[in-house]
């Protein structure tokens, strides 16, 4: 049979079949949710046991603990039994000693009183001997003045003995040394042989032709075209000779500059012949200018308790007979003259003078007029020096006693002689002939002194003066090639040549 739906049922089943498909999505839904909450409930009841355990695990523990603690509250009760035991048996003893030390402060207190009586009879003595005692001071301090004038009068006047022997003991000192130095000589001619260097070996008529005697210390021979010569200086000192034992030859005369006396140290010699190197030196092993520096000042400090001691510097230098001051910043050229001071003594107007306090501020001094010279190049130097170089060093000294004063004056000295360039040759030749004239004169106590013949002896005539002291230290060297030079040098120490000669020698000696 066929049914036929009216439109409403239809309608209505549709409407049934979409509440029931509502209803079977809540349905799953719904067991969704159901199946989660079991999840819950299962972990729950898991959870549930796990704390079950756990607090069965705290009971025991806190079960164990109660124990523990009720073991230590009951052995705290025991050690609290026995430490109120001891404190009441600590407390009996301490009772015991403070009552005894209370018995014995009742002796004490009881034996005060005659004590106090005792102490104020000691005080009442005491403030009587008090208004004594300024009466029995001012006794005592006066005796102690008395006493003590006496023992400075005492001290004074053994003070004034002894400084009076010691200044005889000084001027005694100064007189033996003066004499000493007579002895040996005011002229002393010294002579020094260059040790033959490495780099001269090596080259043709580099021969040894110059030898010292071991055994006589004056003595000097030299070999030329197998010919010997001997020469008798003051001193010769022998290749080996240290810069030490050179100037313990000059140091008794810085001692006589410090004495009032004028002394003049000064060199000669061919270029290359260790000029330099004496007066100079090196920075490890320095010359006669700079141990005669220290020894100067060494004594100088040796000496200010009794003396106070001024020194001046001052430099020149004499190129082709003219002066040129070698510290001022040009060079200014100068003259000598006559001191107008009355003493008749030179001096050169213009002349820089520097006062130097140590042997530091010299050597730069030193080192200033060392750059201002005038060189030239040689054959033998490089840098050889075309003049004559002059150091002077005046020291005026005040005895700090009676005010008397000294003057003293040193000058160092030193020339090159070169082979070239005739006008600088001929005026070092000029100038070389009047100093060996000068020193001949004094030497022979000849009574005119030919001081003015050249402007180098007329500078130095201070300090060459009868009754000063000089050393010439002759500078040789020991090869064959130069033994032409080497004789003549030591001719002119022996002043032995006529003077023709000489001039010849030293003419040809730079204008070669």
């Amino acid at each position: 049979t066929v049914e036929v739906e009216s439109p409403s049922t239809l309608k209505q089943l549709s409407k049934a079949k979409q509440k029931n498909e509502l209803l079977s999505e809540k349905l799953s839904t719904q067991n969704e949710q159901c199946k989660h909450l079991e999840e819950q409930i299962r972990k729950s009841d898991e959870y549930s046991c796990n704390l079950q355990h756990k607090i069965a695990a705290y009971e025991c523990e806190i079960s164990k603990l109660r124990e523990e603690l009720l073991k230590e509250i009951s052995h705290l009760e025991e050690r609290k039994e026995e430490a109120v035991k001891a404190a009441s048996s600590c407390s009996a003893e301490h009772f015991q000693s403070l009552q005894e030390q209370f018995f014995g402060l009742q002796k004490r207190l009881t034996a005060l009183p005659p004590a106090l009586r005792s102490m104020k009879t000691d005080y009442a003595s005491l403030r009587s001997q008090v208004r004594n005692f300024s009466d029995f001071y001012g006794a005592a301090i006066s005796d102690a003045k008395k006493q003590i004038t006496a023992a400075i009068h005492e001290m004074s006047e053994a003070n004034k003995d002894l400084l009076e022997k010691y200044r005889k003991e000084v001027a005694l000192r100064r007189k033996y040394h003066e004499q000493l130095v007579e002895l040996k000589g005011n002229i002393r001619v010294l002579c020094r042989v260059k040790p033959v260097l490495k780099e001269d070996q090596h080259e043709e008529g580099q021969l040894v032709v110059v030898t010292t005697d071991p055994n006589n210390e004056s003595a000097l021979l030299v070999m030329n075209k197998g010919k010997g010569r001997s020469f008798e200086l003051d001193k010769v000192f022998h290749p080996q000779a240290t810069q030490e034992e050179v100037f313990q030859e000059i140091e008794p005369l810085v001692t006589s500059c410090i004495d009032g006396y004028h002394v003049c140290i000064f060199a000669y010699g061919q270029t290359g012949s260790g000029k330099t190197y004496t007066m100079e030196g090196s920075v490890e092993n320095p010359g006669i200018n700079q141990r005669a520096l220290k020894h100067l000042f060494k004594e100088i400090e040796d000496r200010k308790d009794m003396w106070c001691y001024t020194v001046n510097v001052s430099s020149v230098e004499i190129y082709n007979e003219v002066l040129r001051d070698l510290l001022s910043k040009d060079g200014e050229k100068l003259d000598i003259k006559i001191n107008p001071d009355g003493t008749g003594q030179l001096h050169v107007p213009g002349l820089r003078v520097t006062e130097v306090k140590g042997f530091q501020h010299i050597k730069k001094i030193l080192a200033k007029a060392r750059r201002n010279r005038i060189t030239f190049g040689t054959q033998m130097n490089q840098h050889s020096s075309r003049s004559h170089a002059l150091l002077c060093i005046t020291v005026y000294g005040t005895d700090l006693a009676n005010g008397s004063k000294t003057t003293g004056k040193t000058t160092a000295y030193y020339n090159c002689l070169t082979w070239e360039r005739l006008k600088e040759a001929q005026n070092i030749n000029r100038s070389l002939l009047a100093l060996g004239d000068v020193i001949q004169a004094l030497r022979g106590n000849q009574t005119h002194i030919p001081f003015r013949n050249s402007r180098l002896t007329y500078l130095l005539q201070d300090s060459l003066g009868k009754g000063n002291k000089t050393a010439m230290v002759v500078q040789v060297s020991a090869l064959e090639s130069n033994v032409g030079e080497t004789l003549c040098s030591l001719k002119f120490a022996q002043k032995d040549l006529p003077l023709p000669l000489r001039f010849f020698f030293f003419f040809i000696v730079t204008a070669l």
